[in-house]
């Protein structure tokens, strides 16, 4: 039999490097379709509500806004409108805006009524702090004064149905959470739109998965900073903002923050919180993913060189194989490579159809993904150059994640 052994694998053909990437990526697909937590599924929605004893907890609404004031006239109107049976109030923080955006909070809240509104301004932040985080700590300060049990922390760009808030609450006291959040619905009109936001989504939950997130042993930790309702109570012990006061990416930093206080967290799918804010070109939406990528990858190089080789390995060596592999004669790289990218396509589908998008979309994942490759190194390139992340004005060159106390 071991005379033999020699001569059966010489009869087996030689595959081609090529062949041996398209297999790899299938494998790593295969994986991703089982075993990263049903990424792809979009059914983690708000939690059902519970019954309840009937009393609906104080809840004050805080809403950091710089330069919104073609966004806001969308977005706080629907604010002050929720139909919330208990006591709830609007605090808005103007963060230096120069396009009037305060002013004009305060003429639609005089204009549509509704929840109570207070406009501040903190001024400019204080050294070590992110814009936001600043408007963040001054609203919540404000905010706290007022005893509410739950601050629901919300951008000004995102607009709410008027059963938004108590949905959330009902959500957040009947299943004995102290963060709940969801991934607003961003904006799809344009083509840059259709082609790059459902991909951003998809990457998220493929980084993030929900299931994970909210299982009783949670393997994952994330939030979606359009839309976080918060316990007051859980704020206060993870000591936030100020434990995450220089975090570029405040809500995942807001999420490890409140679960290493041990709080219990909830994210998915919004279906009724959209992004009113517009991304018609690739520039802006090239300008929201760089300014973050490299911050995700906690500016290390290394991780750099992983992400870009495992983003070709996974989404560009599939049409890449499948196209030689069917040019050239190499079947095992075609098969290979059209299999790995037929599950690729199909993982998409899910999230295609949440964002009402037609499936030919799906095919195109690959290049949606070439493009996310080249803003992540492009984020790195900005670090480097001493622009960091930059955002309506400020740049955080070398932002650094704020010391645990």
């Amino acid at each position: 039999m071991s005379r033999s052994s020699p001569a059966i694998w010489g009869r087996l053909p030689r595959m081609s490097t090529l062949a041996w990437f398209s297999i790899a990526s299938l494998a790593v697909w295969l994986w991703l379709l089982l075993g990263q937590g049903f990424f792809w599924r979009t059914d983690q929605r708000l939690p059902p509500e519970r019954p309840g004893g009937g009393r609906w907890p104080r809840v004050a609404v805080v809403v950091p806004a710089r330069d919104e004031a073609e966004v806001l006239p969308l977005s706080l109107p629907s604010l002050l409108a929720q139909d919330y049976p208990g006591i709830a109030e609007v605090f808005l923080v103007d963060d230096g805006s120069t396009d009037g955006t305060g002013r004009l909070a305060v003429e639609l809240a005089a204009r549509d009524g509704g929840l109570p509104l207070t406009v501040v301004s903190p001024g400019e932040p204080e050294p070590g702090w992110t814009g936001k985080l600043w408007a963040l700590r001054h609203g919540m300060a404000l905010a706290r004064a007022r005893g509410p049990e739950f601050l629901l922390l919300t951008d000004a760009d995102i607009a709410h149905e008027p059963d938004s808030l108590r949905r959330l609450v009902a959500a957040a006291v009947g299943n004995d959470l102290d963060l709940v959040s969801q991934m607003a619905r961003l904006r799809v009109a344009s083509f840059w739109e259709r082609l790059v936001v459902p991909a951003f989504v998809y990457f998220f939950a493929q980084l993030y998965p929900f299931r994970w997130i909210n299982r009783t042993r949670p393997l994952a930790t994330a939030a979606a900073g359009g839309c976080v309702l918060l316990r007051t109570e859980a704020a206060v012990a993870a000591d936030v903002p100020e434990a995450i006061r220089q975090a570029v990416i405040d809500d995942v930093s807001l999420a490890r923050a409140v679960r290493r206080a041990g709080g219990r967290i909830w994210l998915g799918l919004a279906e009724r919180v959209d992004s009113v804010r517009p991304y018609p070109g690739l520039g802006e939406l090239w300008r929201m993913v760089a300014r973050s990528a490299y911050a995700q990858l906690r500016h290390s190089p290394l991780l750099l060189v992983g992400t870009v080789a495992g983003l070709a390995l996974v989404y560009l060596v599939p049409p890449v194989a499948l196209a030689a592999g069917a040019w050239g004669g190499d079947a095992p790289a075609a098969w290979a490579g059209g299999a790995a990218w037929a599950v690729m396509a199909g993982t998409y589908v899910p999230m295609l159809r949440y964002y009402r998008q037609p499936l030919w979309l799906a095919p195109l994942l690959p290049f949606t993904a070439f493009l996310y490759l080249l803003m992540t190194v492009d984020s790195a390139v900005r670090h480097y150059r001493g622009r960091g992340a930059a955002w309506k004005g400020r740049t955080y060159a070398r932002p650094e994640a704020a010391p645990d106390r």
